[in-house]
Order: structure tokens, then C-alpha cells, then sequence
């Protein structure tokens, strides 16, 4: 593999904050206007789902990126993490297998522990979590999606629930509004695609309809199949292939005056039946063989919004919602003996609502937005297996059942001065109870109080120049499987195994951020904008829950341990230049995360890496091309086993075309070539090589009627 010299990315990154500033100095800022043809709908310029005052990515004083249904159609993608490169900050963990993934956000989430709990998912507002020995932790397809928010910190606790210091991702399904023109009744999508490397065919039917302008309806489908993918060394990585069925149904229906309440009723769900697949998804491991595995992902949410424009003391959203995420599994063709290869089911139904309401004062010179909610869920995990030989217990001691509840109370409020000073303190409580299954000894329910209060400010020097600032706090518990994993003789085990840890301590998180944001338009030229936003960080994390790996320990040890105390810093940098025919945006992410009392580097930490893209357009035709490349570090963790993490860099090409020639109008195509020079690599925070050169094709079809 290729190395890419440090000292370059360090060049990059202080050309970006030392030089752009500067420039943006000498032009200074008058609030120009640009024509109305541009499009400014960047990364920066896109709104946020967020409490208070209605703003974009560029002037929250949180680092949060929103990808739009453009860029998801032309990332082409089969895995939702296959989005994520071009978003500092955030990383797909584990494996490209559809049952493999999960996420790393600042150095948050491995292969080790419940990473999933300290990154909130959620699904039109429904929170998802599936943890299972080496499966991933969404099951989905990106054809479901127009929107992905990505928010990373702790600071996210206060609106979606404690714990999450790691961040929040939310992805917002497609609406029938998003394909039906204002005279047109509805409209028939047919779409295909195909990649090149693992002969992955996707076929994809979307139905929107208005039944009266009021209510709309939208129903989607889609099959995919795919070959076993090749590495940058044409190697199969085997148990990759797969095939899986989606769908959503989704209608809504608004009233009242000016028609601004809305109710939605929406059903999704993700299903895959593979026969002799590799048992290990995030990662290849020969030796734990393969079984036959059914994956089925159900998701059922109710919605009800309320802006009242009119009415300041109201601006409500009401959400109601059902998942179920289930793992059956048998046959399995294991060389050796485990209970984690009896026949079983693995499964979680999550039961979530959560309501809030936004109160708005308007002063001379101040606008005030105080938004306070409450949120609850309940959550079952089951185990079930069927006894075969050695293994007597119908549940798994290292899978233990048992029922989450939560309470969370909320309230923040963002305080805007003369649209120069903001000000968002917050502060969120949250009551936990973990019951866990009579199956598990010694266990007993648990109860616990977490406390996420946050102070963040953001100061708009001038109309170009702003500079923000944040503190956060916040609290985690164990969750069901870190508290009562077990092992020990007579739990489906192996001699001298490990006890469950049940003296684990709550991990707590205090971050800082500092960071200034840059906002220009016509900089060089008329007709042009540029965004820029820097933000530094710093994590002090206590308690921190990581997996035990001694088991070199003759007695049995614990599952999970307390690592005392640890920190984790870094700096994300994202910038866009857009004009008419031409554009450029760059994704910078440096991390460095260390246990403070080995001084050992986090197993979870990422490499470095850098994300640039330089396109141009031709309006008059609706085509775009562009070039990207991602250039990624090389690293030392303790997560690397002695492999060498190598850095490497990896390019590829991409265009969209769609036509409004009589005889084309309505079609769409899309291509690109992904890893155009066939590079051999690896991620450090992935079981597998990376996907080699692929080229992919998108066509698809609208109908109106």
C-alpha cells in the first residue's frame, strides 16, 4: 500500500485556516446578493432539523452536516456508511457487507462494545438500535432516504437523549411531495442500477399520488442482489453476497388554517434471507464459518406537526413509533463447538414517543425560542436459542435479555440578540431502568438519574465572520448488554469464562468546542459563494466502557471494564466553493483519542483523512461531473494487531445528466467510477479490505399524470 506523507495533510489543513481568512479579510463583506440561479444549497447552506429559530448548517454553533437527496442519488450507494466519506467527522465501521455496518463518530464507536448506544440513529424521528456479536447496527437500504443529518458531539444529548457524546445521524425517508409537481396529480419513478465490481443490480419502483391537495400517498420498492465484491487485489471477500427486498409506505394528510398541521402515518421495512453467508459480517473470520441468516427490519412511525404561525405559544411535533429488528439464524457449518452457532433468534421491538413544543418572544432587539419536550421509550432484547448437545440453556449469557426503559425531560432555549450574539443553554434529565431477564443470576433491576446540561454561543462578527463556542456534558448507563454479559460455567461457555459487570460505572463526557464559520458570497467572481466552517474539539471522558480482553486471566474476569480516564480531540474543517460552472468542497477530519492511564491510543480512534471534490457544470444541459479524492493517514492503534494501517489514497469520477429534450425529458443518468486506480487498502476501523474499481450506472425514468 501507498503511504501519504503527514506533513502534507498538516499543509492542507493550515493553508485552509490560515490562508482563506486572509482572503476573505481583503474582500471584506457587504452582504452582496448572488443571482438567483446559483444554487447555494451546499452542505453549509442546508436547513437543520433543530429547535428554535429555523437556520443552516453554517450558523449553528454545533458541527453538523445535511446531506440532500442530490448527493445521496449520486453516491450511488448500497450501504448507508457509503455516504459518510465526504462528511468530516464521521466514519462506516466494520464491513461493505449490508449486515456489517456501524458508525464511528470522533472516535466513538468500534468493534469492542455497545458502540451503539453512544450514537443516537434515529428513522423520521424513531431512535434504532441492534446490537449482536459481529453484526452491524442499522439494517436498511439508502434508496429509502432524501435526507441524512449528521450532528456530532455531545452536545446533541439535550434534544435526543444522554449518552449520545458520540453524536446523532438522522435520516429522513422520501415524502410523495418530493416528486409531485404543483399541477400534476402523481408520478410513476422506475429507476435501475448496476456495479461493476460484485455484479450488484438494483430495481427500484417509487408511486406518489395526490388524492385531493390535502392528502398525498407515497409507496416505494426496491430489490437489490450482488455478487461477492472484489478487493483493490481482485480478491473476493467471501459471504459478501447478498440480495434484499424495502419498502415504504408512507401518506400524509394537512389541515387546519393555511393548511400548516400534518399528520403522518408511515411503514418501512428492510428484509434479507441469506443461505450459507459468513456468520462474522463485520469482518472476515474463516473460522466461525457460515449459517443461514434472516435479517428483518420493521419500522412503523406516527407524526403530528403544529407550527401555528399565528400563535407564538405554539410550534408542536408529537412522534409516535414501533420498530422491530429481527435475526433468525441456523445450519450452522461452524468447525468447532460455541453456543454463539446453536439455532436462535436475536431480536429488538422498541416502543418511542417523544413530544415537545417551542415557545417564541419577540422583543425590540431579541428573538427567544424555548423549546421543551419529553421523550420515552421501551425496549425489549431477546436471545432465544434451541439447546443442542454440551449447550443446555435456552439463552445465551453473552446476549442477555431483558427490557430498557427511559424518561427524559428537556428544555432549551436559544436566546438571539440584535441577529448578532446567540445564546442555547439546555439541560436534559433522563430516568433509566434496566430490567434484566430472570435467566441471568445474581442480577437485579437498576436505576439511574443522568443529568446533560450544555451552554453554546455564536457571535456574528460582521457579515462574513462568526466565531462559536460550546460546552456539554452528559451521562451514559450501561446498557443491557455491557451490565449483564456474561460467560461463566454453566452459561453456554467456555472453561474459566467471564462474569457479568455488574459494578460498572456510569460514563460521563465533558466536551469543549471552539470553532469560527466563514460566509462569502461573490468572492472571485460575481454569480459565486463560499462556506467555510472550522471547529476544534476536546472530549474529557470518565469511566468509559470498553470491552475486558484479558483472557489470559485463569478465573473468570468481567465482560466489560471502566477505563478511568480518557480524552479524545481533534479538528473537522468543511469548505464549499460553488459558482455557475464550476465548484469545489473539502472535508478534513484529524482525531487523536488516548486512555490517560496507559497512554495508550484508543482502539477506536480513526485515521486522518481528507475528502476534496472538484466538479463543474453545464446549466444549459442540467450535467455535472467532478473528480474526487479521499486521502486517509496512516496509523498505530492498539486496534490494529500488528497489521500496518498504511495510508492510501483513493480517487474516482462521477457525472449526473438529466435532460430536458422533449424525447429524453423525465429520464435521469447518473455514472461513476469509484476507486479508479483499483487500490489495494484497508480502513483501521474495518474487518475487511476495501471495495477495488467500480463503475456504476443509474437510469431511471419519471412519469407524470
Amino acid at each position: 500500500m501507498s503511504t501519504y506523507n503527514h506533513s502534507k495533510l498538516d499543509f492542507i489543513l493550515k493553508a485552509v485556516l490560515i490562508t482563506l481568512p486572509l482572503v476573505i479579510v481583503e474582500a471584506h463583506a457587504q452582504g452582496e446578493k448572488i443571482s438567483p440561479g446559483i444554487d447555494r444549497t451546499v452542505h453549509l447552506e442546508r436547513v437543520v432539523v433543530s429547535a428554535g429559530r429555523e437556520k443552516v448548517a453554517v450558523d449553528t454553533p454545533q458541527a453538523v452536516t445535511v446531506l440532500d437527496q442530490a448527493e445521496l442519488d449520486q453516491a450511488q450507494a448500497t450501504t448507508i456508511g457509503e455516504v459518510f466519506d465526504q462528511v468530516p467527522g464521521i466514519t462506516a465501521i466494520g464491513s461493505d457487507r449490508i449486515a456489517g455496518q456501524s458508525f464511528n463518530i470522533r472516535g466513538v464507536g468500534g468493534f469492542a462494545s455497545a458502540d451503539e448506544s453512544k450514537i443516537i440513529v434515529t428513522v423520521d424521528g424513531a431512535t434504532k438500535f441492534y446490537e449482536q456479536y459481529r453484526m452491524g447496527s442499522l439494517f436498511t437500504d439508502p434508496e429509502l432516504y432524501k435526507q441524512i443529518e449528521i450532528l456530532r458531539g455531545p452536545a446533541s444529548s439535550t434534544l435526543y437523549g444522554s449518552g449520545a457524546y458520540g453524536g446523532v445521524i438522522n435520516l429522513t425517508t422520501k415524502d410523495a411531495s418530493d416528486f409531485i409537481a404543483e399541477d400534476e396529480k402523481g408520478m410513476v419513478r422506475l429507476k435501475g442500477a448496476y456495479d461493476s465490481n460484485n455484479a450488484n443490480y438494483l430495481g427500484s419502483l417509487i408511486l406518489a399520488t395526490k388524492f385531493d391537495q390535502n392528502t398525498d400517498l407515497l409507496i416505494t420498492g426496491n430489490y437489490r442482489e450482488s455478487d461477492d465484491y472484489e478487493d483493490g487485489d481482485g480478491d473476493e471477500i467471501q459471504g459478501s453476497n447478498f440480495d434484499s427486498w424495502s419498502g415504504l409506505i408512507k401518506g400524509t394528510h394537512w389541515f387546519g388554517v393555511d393548511k400548516e398541521q400534518s399528520i403522518r402515518l408511515s411503514f418501512q421495512r428492510w428484509e434479507s434471507d441469506l443461505n450459507d453467508t459468513d456468520y462474522s459480517q463485520t469482518g472476515s473470520l474463516e473460522s466461525f464459518g457460515t449459517i443461514d441468516r434472516k435479517t428483518t427490519d420493521d419500522n412503523l412511525v406516527f407524526s403530528y406537526e403544529n407550527p401555528a404561525s399565528n400563535n407564538p405559544w405554539l410550534d408542536m411535533a408529537f412522534n409516535l413509533s414501533y420498530s422491530k429488528t429481527k435475526v433468525i439464524q441456523d445450519d450452522s457449518k461452524a468447525p468447532f463447538p460455541f453456543s454463539i452457532f446453536l439455532d436462535s433468534e436475536y431480536g429488538y421491538k422498541t416502543i418511542s414517543g417523544k413530544l415537545e413544543n417551542t415557545f417564541e418572544m419577540v422583543g425590540d432587539n431579541f428573538d427567544n425560542f424555548l423549546t421543551v419536550g419529553v421523550q420515552a421509550s421501551h425496549q425489549t432484547r431477546t436471545a432465544v436459542v434451541e439447546p443442542a448437545g454440551m449447550f443446555t440453556s435456552p439463552s445465551l449469557g453473552f446476549h442477555p435479555e431483558g427490557v430498557d426503559k427511559k424518561v427524559g425531560v428537556y428544555a432549551q432555549n436559544e436566546f438571539i440578540v440584535n441577529d448578532v450574539l446567540t445564546l442555547i443553554p439546555g439541560v436534559r434529565v433522563d430516568f433509566v431502568k434496566l430490567e434484566p431477564d430472570s435467566s441471568i443470576a445474581s442480577a437485579s433491576d437498576t436505576n439511574e438519574t443522568l443529568f446533560s446540561p450544555k451552554l453554546a454561543a455564536l457571535y456574528q462578527v460582521n457579515d462574513v465572520f462568526s466565531v462559536f463556542g460550546s460546552y456539554a456534558h452528559t451521562e451514559r448507563t450501561p446498557t443491557l448488554d455491557e451490565m449483564f454479559s456474561s460467560s461463566g460455567p454453566g452459561r453456554n461457555s467456555y472453561p474459566g469464562g467471564r462474569n457479568a459487570s455488574l459494578d460498572l460505572s456510569n460514563e460521563t463526557s465533558n466536551n469543549y468546542e471552539l470553532g469560527f464559520a466563514i460566509k462569502k458570497d461573490n468572492l472571485f467572481a460575481s454569480d459565486n459563494v463560499f462556506r467555510l466552517k472550522t471547529t476544534l474539539f476536546y472530549n474529557d471522558l470518565k469511566d468509559l466502557i470498553g470491552s475486558n480482553i484479558d483472557r489470559a486471566n485463569a478465573l473468570p474476569v468481567s465482560y466489560y471494564i471502566n477505563v478511568n480516564k480518557a480524552f479524545i480531540k481533534g479538528a473537522e474543517v468543511e469548505a464549499a466553493y460553488y459558482a455557475e460552472r464550476h465548484f469545489a468542497r473539502v472535508a478534513y477530519s484529524h482525531l487523536r483519542g488516548e486512555d490517560k492511564t496507559t497512554g495508550e491510543t484508543l482502539t477506536s480512534i480513526p485515521s486522518d483523512n481528507i475528502y476534496l471534490t472538484l466538479g463543474g457544470r453545464m446549466p444549459e444541459k442540467n450535467l455535472e461531473f467532478g473528480w474526487t479524492t479521499m486521502l486517509v493517514k496512516a496509523i498505530d492503534t492498539g486496534s490494529s494487531r500488528g497489521r500496518d494501517y498504511s495510508g492510501y489514497g483513493i480517487n474516482g469520477i462521477y457525472m449526473s445528466w438529466q435532460p430536458e429534450q422533449r424525447a429524453f425529458a423525465g429520464f435521469e443518468l447518473r455514472a461513476s467510477v469509484n476507486n479508479l486506480f483499483d487500490k489495494d487498502y484497508r480502513h483501521n476501523l474495518s474487518g475487511d479490505d476495501g471495495k477495488g474499481r467500480a463503475v456504476r450506472l443509474t437510469l431511471a425514468k419519471s412519469l407524470n399524470f
